[in-house]
């Protein structure tokens, strides 16, 4: 907005200098105040590859060849130049924020390796019976199938087979990595599917045959308003729920269809402290808005000020999904999965367990599960803590 595009290159109003015209010859910041602003989410000024000019980054790229780039400096495309042939993923591939992304037939860090079998005999090895590639549990590489291990302790994890088929995942009624969980102890898990004892039924055993209700009417009156019995949160017997994890009074409801964990931020504050749970939804205070109340009505900035912070790095305002409000971005409440200081995280790439984002047991932040306390796994399905009852 200070200058003209002529040909590609941008002509700057004057007192603005710039390739986009970004920079003010004379600054009105302090220089306090400019480098704040010039701060990563590490809190280092420019991701220590640029300098702070007037509360914007200016990065350091040698001999004017781009490869470093974005609103703090954070990208830096050197990291995918390999070292022999000095080319950019060595010409096999292409990088985007200094991760190479690599051809079909080629694979390594920096596209670095060739496999020495076709494209289209790649993709047949590892396409899992049900036609997905490493049955979207997995990575493919040169024709093998690495699954997604979630066991923390490094040993064999839940996902195996040659094309990541068998999930035991699927075999456990509360999310435990023990082996007493799978087919809620009452059976023997094969691949993903439990073979039940005698005098229990259910995909996961869950059922006993003495219920005078069916496997349906249990799952029915366990589910209530939910897609899920126990809204995902709970085991269902003989259409009871039991909530989890034990003994955590922040999951509750006929149906554990109350989850106030949904209303900490990642550093366990209720609200923002600017408000107060009622059944995982916030209800804030005067002068507070948002989904945890983190946002004040009040502003000390100026519209300018306040635009300059919510710029994305593609110098886009909140990468044009959401609205900014006094220097932070607020993202589309129409479309839930949009997150990010600046909305471009998509909170659908979050891994999944029984349909459910981070299993319910997490909060999906720019596309990785951050667990609550006493889970883990990519997907937060892993309950680390004592026995469930």
């Amino acid at each position: 907005g200070h200058g003209k595009c002529d040909c590609g290159k941008c002509k700057c109003d004057e007192g603005w200098y710039g390739e986009a015209c970004q920079y003010p010859n004379t600054c009105n910041l302090t220089r306090k105040k400019s480098n704040e602003m010039c701060k990563n989410s590490q809190d280092i000024i420019c991701s220590g590859a640029g300098t702070c000019q007037c509360g914007r980054c200016k990065c350091a790229n040698s001999e004017g060849n781009e490869l470093v780039y974005g609103k703090f400096c954070e990208c830096d495309d050197r990291e995918c130049i390999d070292d022999e042939t000095e080319e950019i993923c060595t010409g096999h591939g292409k990088c985007y924020c200094g991760n190479c992304y690599c051809e079909a037939g080629w694979h390594g860090d920096k596209c670095e390796f060739q496999c020495d079998i076709t494209p289209w005999e790649i993709k047949k090895r590892c396409t899992s019976p049900d036609g997905k590639i490493c049955s979207n549990r997995g990575t493919c590489v040169c024709g093998e199938c690495t699954c997604h291990d979630v066991d923390p302790t490094g040993d064999w994890g839940d996902i195996h087979g040659d094309t990541c088929e068998c999930d035991e995942r699927n075999c456990k009624a509360v999310y435990d990595r023990y082996s007493d969980d799978f087919c809620s102890g009452h059976g023997q898990c094969n691949c993903g599917r439990c073979d039940c004892k005698e005098g229990w039924t259910g995909r996961k055993c869950e059922h006993p045959r003495s219920c005078p209700l069916s496997v349906e009417e249990s799952a029915k009156k366990c589910q209530g308003n939910s897609n899920l019995p126990c809204s995902g949160r709970g085991r269902c017997e003989c259409g009871q729920c039991t909530c989890f994890p034990p003994g955590d009074n922040r999951v509750h409801g006929k149906n554990c269809e109350c989850d106030d964990r949904q209303c900490e931020n990642v550093d366990g504050v209720v609200c923002g402290g600017h408000g107060i749970c009622s059944c995982g939804r916030c209800i804030c205070q005067d002068g507070w808005f948002g989904k945890l109340c983190q946002h004040s009505r009040k502003c000390n900035l100026t519209e300018e000020e306040s635009r300059s912070l919510c710029e994305s790095a593609d110098g886009i305002l909140c990468s044009g999904k959401g609205s900014c409000h006094c220097g932070k971005c607020i993202c589309s409440p129409q479309e839930w999965y949009i997150s990010g200081d600046f909305c471009e995280c998509d909170d659908r790439d979050c891994d999944k367990h029984d349909g459910l984002i981070c299993t319910g047991n997490g909060v999906c932040s720019c596309g990785n599960c951050e667990c609550w306390e006493g889970w883990n796994g990519n997907a937060c399905e892993i309950w680390l803590g004592r026995e469930y009852p």
